[in-house]
């Protein structure tokens, strides 16, 4: 074990406050996807602070790139909240219009890998339970932002980030090659990652990781996987059915209604054959339609996804989404239109990382169990970011980090044990420092 493992230890137990106090803060002012503006300005201050090149908002991303962009107006809405927060002008400038994301560079200018680490920054729409039972409201934390709240993990993500960041800073020039800290935007939806690999941040990367807080409900705190498998290809598609408005007594003949055509749609989707190849998945999980009970409806929007095992699953069940959407408009006598505005694609992790989890692992106190392989049966964002540093030979893997839930991802009262942060923080360091220090 070299010097710098053993001081490993130290440095978890004397910092670990630090990151519970940035997932705290982070927690209770909670932003969504290309909407993270007050987000994108702590980790820059924070990186910047700690002595990193650090590169945000248009330098991070590529524009062209993005998906599922919100509308000018919400944006511009949210960029004058961001600077009622406190964002400088000049930063919200380098933000506008939707460009956020940080990437944080440390370069030892000695030789020796290039290591890549994401963490995803982005919250959900989801209203926060006030329950007293619920551990962020009883301390304090809960999410300022009505319907909106860090429901994934994302907050403690970000915070295990900068843990990272931090004990490069202190350590850093006593290793050797580059390493590259993303904080990616808009991770919900698929939407974000490609546009980190469009600007060109995994270009001569030969390690990446990334990981998770908590997914999989059989593992426990001090638990680890090393490796996971199983991301599922996906597709996320806003659809719009437009009609004809009519009176709903006098004159219901005259109307094509949207609503109708929607909620046919609707149960027609979920009947989808699930495919003989693989697993196949459809959820519709938004459905908006009509202005009065005494008007035919002109118009429903729906946002829906579809996720298969491979692109070739994936790919089937988009094509039947888009058959019966098309079907059922033409039923209705009313008009359909789908937007793409989100698209994940499936990744295996590399098995040569099981070895060094497991060694690395050992030398932990808090660390418990290293699971090798874990089959995960979801979709990930950073699937993007492992296959292009695999296609260009280098090596990547995705680990979870084990946690008791009380409740779900995605959940009102969705919560996990603060202690999770430092078991991730020291399995990414050692995980580095064991990496850095041999011949890739």
């Amino acid at each position: 074990m070299s010097s710098l493992h053993r001081e490993i230890n130290t440095f978890v137990q004397k910092e670990s406050k630090r990151w519970i106090a940035w997932r705290r803060q982070l927690h209770q002012y909670p932003e969504a996807g290309w909407m993270e503006y007050v987000t994108t300005w702590r980790i820059w201050e924070e990186l910047k602070r700690l002595g990193f090149q650090v590169f945000a908002g248009k330098e991070a991303v590529d524009s062209k790139s993005r998906m599922g962009v919100p509308s000018f107006e919400r944006l511009k809405e949210e960029e004058k909240r961001a600077q009622k927060a406190g964002v400088p002008a000049y930063f919200l400038q380098q933000m506008e219009a939707g460009h956020t994301g940080v990437v944080g560079v440390w370069d030892t200018g000695r030789e020796g890998p290039h290591i890549a680490l994401r963490f995803d920054i982005d919250a959900l729409p989801v209203t926060e339970s006030c329950v007293t039972d619920h551990f962020p409201a009883r301390s304090g934390f809960v999410s300022k932002r009505n319907g909106w709240m860090h429901a994934c993990g994302h907050d403690g993500h970000t915070a295990i980030g900068l843990g990272v960041a931090a004990f490069l800073s202190k350590y850093g020039d006593r290793m050797k090659g580059k390493l590259t800290l993303l904080f990616q935007p808009a991770e919900e939806g698929s939407r974000g990652a490609k546009a980190m690999v469009e600007k060109g941040w995994m270009e001569g990367v030969d390690i990446f990781l990334s990981g998770h807080i908590g997914i999989g409900s059989d593992l426990q705190l001090g638990d680890i996987a090393a490796t996971t498998h199983g991301f599922l290809a996906t597709t996320k598609c806003d659809v719009t059915f437009r009609g004809r408005s009519a009176h709903a007594g006098k004159e219901p003949e005259r109307g094509k209604n949207a609503l109708l055509a929607a909620s046919s749609a609707v149960l027609q989707l979920h009947a989808i054959s699930r495919h003989s190849g693989g697993q196949t998945r459809v959820n519709v999980g938004t459905l908006i339609a009509g202005t009065g009970r005494n008007i035919i409806a002109d118009w429903a929007e729906m946002q829906l996804e579809t996720r298969g095992e491979t692109a070739e699953l994936n790919r089937y069940m988009k094509e039947e989404v888009q058959r019966i959407i098309q079907a059922v408009a033409k039923m209705y006598d009313v008009k359909a239109e789908t937007e793409i505005v989100g698209e994940g694609i499936n990744a295996e992790s590399d098995a040569e990382f099981i070895p060094v989890i497991e060694s690395v692992c050992a030398q932990s106190e808090q660390i418990h169990r290293v699971i090798p392989r874990y089959d995960c049966g979801a979709s990930e964002d950073a699937a993007y970011m492992m296959r292009r540093v695999q296609e260009q030979g280098g090596k990547a893997t995705y680990l979870l980090f084990g946690t008791p839930l009380k409740s779900g991802h995605h959940h009102p009262a969705f919560d996990y044990d603060e202690q999770v942060l430092s078991v991730a923080v020291e399995t990414l360091v050692r995980t580095v420092v064991d990496l850095q220090e041999k011949e890739v």
